[in-house]
């Protein structure tokens, strides 16, 4: 008698994002809500939470033709946004490693100095 465990933010969104990937195709709102629940299992009253958030950060692209809505996602999108980033993970991590090379290099001088005084 378990109650039946459901999906995460998390997943929906990475269903909901197979379902691009998968079909490579243009899709309204409506479609969503009937394919979302049939394939990958996220319920229909929470599709349209579920793309928002993706069209919020950027994941799916969306846009208002007349008085219907669109979404569709590039495969190619989603493989420069983890390029740039890479690249900007990348650029934090040199300049972490010079910021911590030059404060080894403030430690060892101090150590120079007290040594000095010491003797």
């Amino acid at each position: 008698m378990s109650k039946k465990k459901g999906l995460s933010a998390e997943e929906k969104r990475t269903r909901m994002m197979e379902i691009f990937f998968e079909t490579k195709d243009v899709f309204q709102l409506k479609d969503l809500e009937k394919i979302a629940p049939k394939e990958k299992g996220i319920t229909s009253m929470s599709v349209k939470e579920v793309l928002q958030s993706l069209v919020d950060d950027s994941m799916v692209d969306y846009e208002r033709i007349v008085t219907s809505n669109y979404y569709w996602v590039f495969p190619s999108k989603a493989l420069h946004a983890r390029k740039r980033k890479l690249e900007a993970l990348e650029s934090q991590l040199s300049e972490g490693s010079q910021k911590h090379a030059s404060l080894q290099e403030s430690i060892e001088k101090c150590k120079m100095q007290k040594i000095k005084k010491i003797k």
